[in-house]
């Protein structure tokens, strides 16, 4: 159990150093920018890895809450094979079907997810895998319009977004 001295060091902590990876993260990338390393370059990179998120906390909304970090790495590894397999078959796609045997149409995705973040996995993961884009969010966040290059059965093509994506997404948030 934490003492109220932890908690008053970790409060502190936490408002003088709100994102810790962010400032390193910010602090690298400035130094990629610049293209070399001096101590100045690496000063002026912490510096503004502090400041950025210190002003900016406030916007932010609070972090989502990921239940499985497991399933979490799963599924990132999962989107990984997905996007190598899609190359391929988009490249198969386009050196050898003329494009009148594509059967390019839009489907609506109906979502069981709740949480934005999630939503948004799901739709950058379907916009990271070739052949497929995330198009647009109904208003009521209920269905996700996307368009697949190719797609001979468009219920099925649901189905495996939702069997193959968003179940998981459902266990990891």
């Amino acid at each position: 159990m934490a003492t109220k001295e932890t908690k008053d060091s970790r409060g502190f902590l936490q408002a003088w150093l709100p994102h810790p990876v962010l400032t390193l993260v910010l602090a690298v990338v400035w130094l990629l920018l610049l293209n070399s390393f001096s101590l100045g370059g690496l000063l002026l990179g912490l510096i503004l890895g502090w400041l950025i998120p210190m002003f900016t906390s406030a916007f932010w909304p609070d972090a989502p809450r990921i239940r499985s970090y497991g399933k979490a790495v799963s599924y990132f590894f999962l989107v990984l094979w997905d996007i190598v397999v899609a190359n391929l078959q988009v490249a198969y796609l386009i050196l050898f079907r003329r494009n009148d045997r594509l059967r390019t149409r839009f489907v609506t995705v109906p979502l069981d997810l709740r949480s934005p973040e999630a939503i948004t996995v799901l739709a950058g993961t379907i916009t990271m895998t070739p052949g497929t884009v995330s198009c647009d969010l109904s208003s009521d966040h209920r269905s996700l319009l996307v368009h697949c290059l190719d797609s001979g059965d468009p219920q099925a093509t649901v189905a495996d977004i939702k069997q193959r994506y968003e179940a998981r997404l459902k266990e990891i948030f």
